[in-house]
């Protein structure tokens, strides 16, 4: 079962690199159910049926993302929230309105993932159950442009360096950033 995603960004080619970044994901998985370009568009796309997770622009004409995401934690189906924006300094605001994540433009697939894996656990036991992730007992590691998947069994020990961490198997070091 696949995470339901309404993506509501006023840029058409901000939404096409979510879309495109969504069909990648497969553990967890999502699915596109539906795109708007600003906030009463998404409502409006809303009021045909439920979404599990809104990846939300905070700057749009009209009502902006911050100003959405209250409206939809009066909704009775309310989605999950997760703000995908260029601008870091509204993420507290964020946060003040029950986002499950924030993310920074332009998104690498690994945070889209970490950011949709947090949806899926918060969406109700019925939703979580139906899809175990691997990503509790795994790092997601990117490495020459692929997304790695290394099994925390693995992992002898972690070092970390200023914005760097080292992450030492038996075969090899990987590097992370962040």
């Amino acid at each position: 079962m696949s995470l339901r995603v309404l993506i509501v960004d006023d840029e058409a080619l901000a939404r096409s690199r979510l879309r495109r970044l969504l069909g990648e994901c497969s553990a967890p998985a999502a699915e596109v159910a539906g795109e708007a370009a600003n906030a009463a568009d998404a409502l409006e796309w809303l009021r045909r049926g439920p979404v599990d997770l809104a990846l939300l622009d905070i700057h749009m004409p009209g009502a902006d993302g911050l100003k959405l995401a209250q409206v939809l934690r009066s909704l009775p189906d309310a989605p999950r929230v997760v703000f995908v924006t260029a601008h870091a300094q509204h993420a507290l605001q964020a946060f003040e309105v029950d986002a499950v994540d924030y993310l920074t433009k332009p998104v690498r697939l690994e945070r889209l993932l970490q950011a949709i894996d947090k949806a899926r656990r918060l969406s109700g036991p019925a939703l979580a159950a139906a899809e175990p992730v691997a990503d509790d007992q795994a790092l997601l590691i990117h490495e020459r442009g692929a997304l790695l998947r290394l099994p925390l069994a693995d992992v002898r020990y972690f070092k970390a360096e200023l914005k760097y961490l080292t992450v030492r198997t038996v075969e090899r070091e990987y590097l992370m950033e962040g």
